[in-house]
């Protein structure tokens, strides 16, 4: 039992990272029908600048985290500027590979920059070090950040989106575009806000993992990013609590797997879940079908 309670823990302190990035990828793909593939880039990118600010500027890691989140803010509007808005009328097709492309040149750019070299975090001090013994469970200060930070930014999230003019644009923008943009909203401005929320929460889940593994790299990334893909379609592609939800459970499948099975087997059977997913149900298991007029 004390295993099985370990095991829980450990899957909601990564399905809190993977539900940060799924985030992304259901907010965009809700407002103009992208799967952003270069998100995963950002998150890769939030890590680094964690590390560079708490290495180099000898920040901590709550100013470390927030120059993160607005960093990879100004840069996740840049790649829709710069990627995306010229081919807001092209076909799906092409904005998807011009995704994949803006990905692989963030990812092979930063390696040229910084080499594929493995970088470890400093070793966090005082309060962030701590671990607490509950039971036969052993929980560390990072496990406890993790969930706060993660529980603290959806929050924030669901009062934009619920509660702001901004927040009332965009689920107008993501139910009709045309109509939003007849009612007098500026379309272009709402979905640079919507990725620029994105791109935070994928910097805020770069630092978390960087300080949680204390390890990163170029490529990193490439899996969790198909991950939070997976959990993002698992709870309803486009729905925010769908993101959540597919997060905690990736999270919890790949624990379990890799605890109680075989850990090189974990990756298999999260992508075969979304296979059956797919199958069964393709909206998702908040999703709702809905039917295209032709």
């Amino acid at each position: 039992m004390g295993q099985f309670l370990q095991q829980v823990l450990n899957s909601i302190s990564i399905g809190s990272i993977y539900a940060l990035i799924a985030l992304g990828y259901t907010m965009v793909y809700g407002i103009i029908r992208l799967i952003n593939f270069a998100h995963a880039s950002v998150y890769m990118l939030g890590a680094y600048i964690g590390y560079f600010a708490m290495t180099y500027f000898g920040l901590g890691f709550f100013p470390a985290i927030l120059i993160a989140m607005v960093l990879c803010t100004i840069i996740g509007v840049l790649i829709e500027k710069i990627a995306y808005k010229p081919l807001r009328n092209a076909t799906r097709i092409a904005v998807l590979i011009t995704a994949i492309g803006v990905s692989m040149l963030i990812e092979y750019g930063m390696m040229f920059f910084v080499k594929a070299n493995v970088r470890s975090y400093p070793p966090m001090t005082g309060f962030l070090t701590k671990t607490f013994t509950l039971g036969s469970m052993t929980i560390t200060t990072q496990q406890i950040l993790i969930l706060v930070v993660t529980i603290v930014l959806m929050v924030i999230l669901q009062f934009v989106v619920r509660t702001t003019r901004i927040g009332k644009a965009m689920r107008a923008v993501s139910q009709d575009r045309d109509a939003a943009e007849l009612m007098g909203i500026d379309v272009n401005s709402t979905i640079s806000f919507t990725f620029a929320i994105g791109s935070a929460l994928a910097g805020a889940a770069g630092v978390l993992v960087g300080v949680y593994y204390n390890s990163i790299n170029p490529l990193m990334g490439m899996l969790p990013g198909l991950k939070a893909f997976v959990a993002a379609v698992f709870g309803g592609i486009g729905l925010i609590p769908g993101a959540v939800l597919g997060g905690y459970f990736i999270g919890a499948v790949e624990v379990f797997v890799a605890g109680y099975g075989n850990s090189m087997y974990r990756d298999a059977v999260v992508f075969a879940i979304l296979i059956l997913v797919l199958i069964i149900k393709p909206a998702g298991l908040l999703g709702k079908s809905t039917r295209e007029k032709v």
